[in-house]
């Protein structure tokens, strides 16, 4: 069964290689990179601190994130140890360059669901809240299209980062700090 799932896994990526142009690859490959450390989810997230309206948007998204990395980055990628899709299929060439052997799952996708989910339940405006869940559908498509990561390690880390954000929503309900955070 494994096989088959890597095997329908290589089939995807080689087709968007397929399809990949000019214009999508550099604002593609721009837009991976904003995910490298968690680093552009991590400065929206302290720049929502700075606003009474959206602190607790900022705080839950930062939370989420910590657990994100911890499960993903730490434990789960450690424990699978998957090999990176251009290692492993056949003509498939990666469009940026990674340090990280470990493929399974996606971090850039745990990170980018983990605060696209936190906004979308705690940001004041609902056009805000759609363009949380686009960024982070986004930043899950820019790591298949770039050649870096299976369709089976963004799905994951999408999964991972939802469950990360459900945890600290949860967790800021419980929290009288954080609840007085928007105060």
């Amino acid at each position: 069964m494994f096989m088959n799932i890597q095997a329908l896994d290589g089939g995807i990526l080689l087709w968007l290689q397929s399809v990949r142009n000019p214009v999508l690859d550099g604002l593609l490959t721009a837009y991976t990179q904003l995910g490298n450390a968690g680093i552009g989810w991590i400065v929206l997230s302290v720049a929502l601190l700075f606003f009474k309206r959206t602190r607790k948007s900022g705080a839950l998204a930062l939370c989420a994130m910590l657990f994100g990395l911890v499960g993903t980055n730490l434990v789960l990628k450690n424990l699978v140890q998957r090999i990176r899709p251009y290692e492993m299929v056949e003509g498939l060439e990666h469009l940026v360059h990674i340090t990280d052997p470990n493929s399974f799952p996606s971090g850039h996708t745990t990170a980018a669901f983990a605060a696209g989910v936190v906004w979308f339940r705690t940001l004041p405006a609902r056009w805000a809240r759609i363009l949380a869940l686009a960024s982070a559908f986004l930043m899950a498509f820019s790591r298949l299209y770039v050649g870096v990561h299976y369709p089976t390690d963004v799905l994951a880390g999408a999964v991972m980062g939802t469950v990360c954000a459900l945890l600290a929503l949860w967790l800021g309900k419980r929290w009288k700090v954080l609840n007085r955070l928007g105060e």
